[in-house]
């Protein structure tokens, strides 16, 4: 009869010494860069928030900003609660909402309609509407374009379309069913009275200047 049978012998594994040194380091480095993240989030900035809706050309009051002390990114651009008394008094260069962080590129101290233009709002149908977003300050041109058999005033046959230069101040939301936008278009006070008689006489479109330097 058979002895009992001995069981496998199972050397330890010897650790080489390379080995431990490089989960060492991998343990450092994984510290520092714990510690790294907390000194981060642990450094937090005084901003100036938006509490209540502003529309476009309205003046910004202390009622209408709050503050928040947040981890920022460098990257992100926002007026820090220091300042918020360099921001109260300006116009809203952008519709502002509540919630969102407010940014110097947000507010301007000029008046959107300025000494010597008239504003005129223009309805686009959606076909109309550029896929580009219309903002404040954006460059445009006024076309009168006239229904076919149409009177075109004083314009020669085949001419180039007249046009007028014009800035936007404001663009609304499309309208729920219909989809139509309206924008506010400031033009010279010479030009506001012949844009308003294109609007009316549905004979005007509104076409976007290339940006400048562009």
């Amino acid at each position: 009869m058979a002895g009992p049978v001995a069981p496998p012998r199972v050397s330890a594994r010897r650790r080489r010494p390379g080995v431990i040194a490089l989960s060492l380091a991998l343990i450092a480095a994984g510290g520092a860069g714990v510690a790294v993240l907390l000194l981060q989030v642990g450094h937090r900035t005084q901003v100036v928030t938006v509490v209540r809706d502003v529309q476009v050309g309205q003046v910004v009051t202390e009622q209408d900003l709050g503050k928040a002390s947040l981890a920022l990114d460098t990257a992100v651009q926002a007026v820090r609660a220091a300042d918020v008394g360099a921001v109260v008094g300006k116009r809203a260069a952008v519709e502002l909402k509540p919630g969102s962080l407010l940014a110097p590129s947000q507010v301007t101290k000029d008046s959107l309609v300025r000494a010597g233009e008239q504003l005129v709002p223009v309805g686009l149908k959606p076909e109309q509407v550029p896929a580009t977003a219309l903002v404040p300050g954006q460059k445009v041109r006024l076309v009168h374009v006239p229904a076919p058999g149409a009177p075109s005033g004083d314009q020669a046959p085949g001419a180039a379309p007249r046009t007028l230069a014009g800035r936007v101040v404001k663009a609304s939301p499309s309208a729920p069913g219909t989809g139509v936008v309206v924008v506010d278009v400031a033009t010279s006070a010479e030009d506001g009275p012949t844009a308003a008689a294109w609007v009316s006489a549905d004979a005007l479109r509104l076409v976007l200047d290339a940006p400048e330097g562009g």
